[in-house]
């Protein structure tokens, strides 16, 4: 099952070269450019040490000379591969990088809410940068080095054993169990590396989750609480940290003690061979020359093996979020909703959340005629906010079906769907940016007039006009520099740009002064006209007026009439009237 795994993910990270065939074809080129010279530079030395020093002097002088301008244009050839490598290949690993991004970000978009209820924000950031840097890395570093160093074993034990094969023979001696080494602790590093990869996620996780919720901690002084959680997953890193530098210690002094022992071999091999006259000096200083060729690659392959540790496991971890499958997707046939009056039917519907125990609605059976003004209203925890999100499918029923115009929303396209109902909620989110930005979220691509207009609809262009540049005024993450009130008309004004037939408030004014409930209660009524709208209610004083109030507990829907109707049944909705008074 792991090897099937380890398979699928190297095939798809081996396509994400196929956009850029040929510069990566190039680059092994140039990586086998720059290997080849390698090799060849010691040679020159050998023949100039063993030959052309026993030249006639006037000839050797020559000769020396031409070998050496032949020296400097290998040094020129292998700058400019090297450069290629550094710069190009860098570029490629860059769009690579690029690429993965986009496909991640793009994924995360499809997800549905039930995946974000149970993920960290900060963790999921972690995936985005600090993994992908990583993959990238290996994407790009991994094949050249690879080509490079086994090019140079390659050939350095080609040209060794041509040199003197009991030189050979001493310095290969060591190999199997160097391998072996490698193999052992090469497992248990990539358990350290994942390791790694999630405490870090987590400190991602706790830094956001702290940054975005500063003016809380702030306003109940307990920075000191909020180092203590930091702390906490920090020693955790610090921990893992630990046990994976000290995996990745034996690995690389390992590796460095066995290639000292192989110098180590060679030095008293050679010296027992030359005093038997089996090795010559120049061969033997040509020899020992070509074993830091061969063993410079094994370096390089020790930190591949780091590498290829930091960037699989970042691998793994991006393809955790890949294989994911949406829940809420456009089924085989579905067709966009068009003409929409704004009829919503909810047949027999149940609802529970992947982890919840026990049902959050139950056996829901509502009809919503086009252009009503319902209200919902109930104790918390009744289901309220869950039925609404059920209808531009959020969330998708467990049992029966909500059509709309008659056509189950199943059936429809999920953007055609969601492109025709406006949501207002209690907790407005306003994107970084100016006020014109956060305004044309609602129609992407709308004019400056159409803005205006709906702004002026939602009751906002007033004080928009206040703000130092206007529209054009920048306010700050999530609308730091407004008001509870002014953020709420700037969602409205979205809404009224949206134009859509369908409405839903959920406790759009319950966090709200009493001054600035009314000016956003007056832009809601605006809104609702002629429109299918949906109010959850919290205070039941400003749904007196709807055409119809429904009440939502546990069991289903209790109660449903106007105000007056009731009041006068004197149950469940009259009690919370008379406590909400």
């Amino acid at each position: 099952m792991a090897d099937k795994k380890l398979g699928r993910n190297l095939k798809k990270m081996i396509g994400y070269y196929r956009p850029y065939i040929g510069t990566f074809i190039l680059d092994m080129i140039f990586a086998l450019i720059a290997s080849a010279i390698a090799l060849v530079i010691p040679l020159v030395v050998r023949y100039i040490t063993s030959e052309v020093v026993y030249f006639d002097p006037s000839d050797a002088k020559t000769k020396i000379i031409r070998l050496g301008i032949l020296l400097v244009v290998l040094v020129v050839a292998q700058f400019g591969a090297n450069y290629y490598i550094t710069n190009i290949g860098h570029v490629m690993g860059a769009k690579m990088e690029y690429n993965m991004r986009s496909e991640i970000f793009s994924h995360y978009q499809k997800l549905s809410f039930s995946f974000f209820d149970d993920q960290k924000v900060g963790q999921l950031m972690s995936r985005i940068t600090n993994d992908l840097f990583d993959i990238t890395e290996l994407l790009h570093h991994g094949p050249e080095n690879l080509v490079i160093s086994f090019i140079k074993i390659i050939g350095a034990f080609i040209i060794l054993f041509g040199i003197s094969k009991y030189l050979t023979a001493a310095a290969f001696i060591l190999l199997p169990v160097m391998f072996l080494y490698v193999f052992f602790l090469n497992r248990k590093m990539r358990k350290a590396f994942r390791e790694n990869r999630a405490r870090i996620a987590d400190i991602n996780s706790k830094i956001e989750d702290n940054l975005s919720g500063i003016r809380v901690v702030k306003s109940f002084a307990n920075e000191d609480i909020e180092r203590a959680k930091f702390k906490e997953g920090n020693d955790a890193f610090l921990r893992t940290k630990k046990n994976s530098y000290r995996y990745l210690g034996l690995f690389q002094s390992g590796m460095t003690a066995f290639i000292l022992l192989i110098n180590v071999a060679v030095i008293v091999t050679g010296g027992v061979l030359i005093s038997e006259g089996l090795v010559k000096i120049p061969d033997f200083i040509a020899f020992l020359l070509y074993i830091n060729t061969f063993t410079e690659p094994i370096r390089v392959l020790v930190d591949f093996t780091e590498q290829f540790q930091n960037g699989y496991t970042g691998f793994e971890r991006f393809m955790e979020i890949l294989s994911i499958e949406p829940d809420i997707k456009d089924r085989e046939g579905s067709l966009p909703l068009e003409n929409v009056r704004g009829d919503i039917t909810f047949d027999d519907v149940s609802f529970k959340y992947k982890d919840g125990s026990h049902r959050v609605l139950r056996h829901v059976n509502l009809d919503i005629e086009a252009g009503s003004y319902t209200a919902l209203v109930g104790s918390s925890g009744g289901g309220k906010t869950t039925l609404c999100s059920l209808i531009p499918r959020f969330y998708d029923v467990t049992g029966g079906s909500i059509r709309i115009d008659g056509r189950d929303i199943r059936d429809v396209t999920v953007k055609s769907l969601r492109d025709h109902i406006g949501i207002v909620q209690q907790d407005v989110y306003l994107f970084a940016g100016t006020v014109i930005e956060n305004i044309s979220y609602g129609k992407p691509g709308s004019t400056r007039e159409e803005i205006i207009e709906a702004a002026q609809l939602a009751n906002a262009h007033d004080f928009i006009m206040e703000l130092p540049n206007g529209y054009d005024t920048d306010i700050g993450q999530r609308g730091i520099k407004l008001s509870g009130g002014q953020k709420q008309r700037l969602s409205i004004a979205r809404v009224f740009l949206k134009n859509p037939p369908i409405l839903i408030f959920d406790e759009a004014t319950s966090a709200l002064d009493n001054e600035s409930e009314n000016i956003v209660k007056e832009s809601l009524e605006k809104l609702a006209k002629n429109r299918t709208t949906i109010v959850i209610a919290h205070r039941l004083s400003t749904v007196r007026n709807a055409e119809r109030i429904l009440v939502l507990t546990e069991k289903g829907i209790e109660e449903s009439g106007t105000h007056e109707d009731l009041m006068a049944q004197n149950g469940i909705y009259a009690g919370l009237y008379k406590w909400n008074a």
